[in-house]
């Protein structure tokens, strides 16, 4: 017997970003990209605003430069560029009904956007160790694909809840967590929670990056943060907040509670 009322994927979403230096940094080495794309262009989005999944799919991230005060922007420039050669050639061959691999096209955008990261810092004195994290969803009818290097985060909040980190943290502290061994409060104490096991860029040359994907329906939420929003919020405020409130919203809150560093949020709504 079939379901009377079957789930049916959202073609409409609801976007808002925002990125603050927080309270101590004079700079902001965080970035936020917005886009939406088909087989033809990629549009730069502005930081509100909400649209149809028949205008093409979309994508969402944010990025936390180190070693250089430019190198977040640096990130959100390469993946831009990564992203207009590569994903409209994808849309087009999912149009035409060709099956495509969404994590191998994933796998292949971070592959680049860390290829020429070290790139940069091989040949500009002023790049050398410059590196970044990047939290990247790429939403389609129904799901959201990812991809994810560093210590930033994607949440998913069901329309059921409860709310989940879709990401691993590539952090020492977040292998601590992982393997039990540590729980939030002391993650957020400990001595060694900025070490980053992997990261784009920063002269490593192999990355090993967690991609995935979920599928999503009218009413589930999702959260693009950087660390600096993450300190200044507990997870069960976090799920509270991602409930109800915009980016803007999230962003003020934890630089308010902490503001030790860059914050930067993106919130996407299936409608």
């Amino acid at each position: 017997m079939s379901d009377p009322n079957p789930t049916q994927p959202s073609n409409l979403l609801r976007w808002s970003g925002m990125t603050h230096p927080g309270r101590v940094r004079t700079n902001n080495e965080d970035t936020f990209l917005c886009l939406n794309f088909d087989a033809h262009e990629v549009r730069y989005l502005g930081k509100v605003g909400e649209s149809g999944l028949d205008s093409g799919d979309f994508v969402f991230a944010v990025s936390d430069g180190m070693g250089g005060a430019k190198s977040g922007e640096f990130a959100s420039k390469i993946a831009a560029e990564k992203i207009t050669q590569l994903l409209p050639r994808s849309f087009k061959q999912s149009a035409q009904h060709f099956s495509i691999g969404h994590s191998d096209v994933l796998q292949e955008l971070i592959s680049r956007i860390h290829a020429e990261l070290i790139k940069l810092g091989r040949y500009y004195e002023e790049c050398r160790g410059m590196g970044a994290t990047l939290s990247l969803g790429w939403f389609t009818p129904g799901w959201l694909h990812f991809a994810h290097v560093g210590d930033s985060r994607i949440y998913y909040l069901p329309k059921a809840g409860p709310m989940k980190q879709l990401t691993h943290d590539h952090s020492y502290v977040g292998w601590l967590r992982r393997k039990g061994e540590l729980n939030e409060r002391q993650a957020r104490t400990h001595p060694r929670k900025s070490v980053l096991m992997q990261v784009l860029g920063a002269g490593r040359q192999n990355i090993d990056p967690h991609i995935g994907s979920v599928s999503c329906e009218a009413g589930d939420r999702f959260l693009f943060c950087t660390d600096g929003v993450i300190d200044g919020i507990w997870d069960h405020r976090l799920a509270d907040m991602l409930a109800k409130d915009d980016a803007k919203t999230i962003v003020e809150y934890a630089v308010a509670e902490s503001g030790r560093d860059n914050a930067s949020a993106v919130v996407v709504e299936m409608l």
